[in-house]
């Protein structure tokens, strides 16, 4: 039973570096290609046109106008 309870406290270590390791994998590429120049202006209007139509479908989705 003790082994039991080591595995369920070592659970939210485990969860909290796996949701570092993915952000970190994440914007480290994204980090990459901003420090080349030529990919800077696409992967901004990239950005913003999936932060706007988040935004849009949660608003319709939520009924915020």
């Amino acid at each position: 039973m003790t082994k039991f309870w080591n595995n369920i406290n070592k659970f939210p270590r485990f969860i909290f570096s796996v949701i570092i390791g993915f952000f970190l994998t994440t914007f480290r590429t994204i980090f990459e290609l901003l420090k080349k120049k030529n990919k800077r202006l696409t992967i901004s209007i990239i950005i913003i046109v999936f932060i706007s139509i988040t935004t849009s479908i949660l608003r319709q989705m939520l009924g915020i106008k």
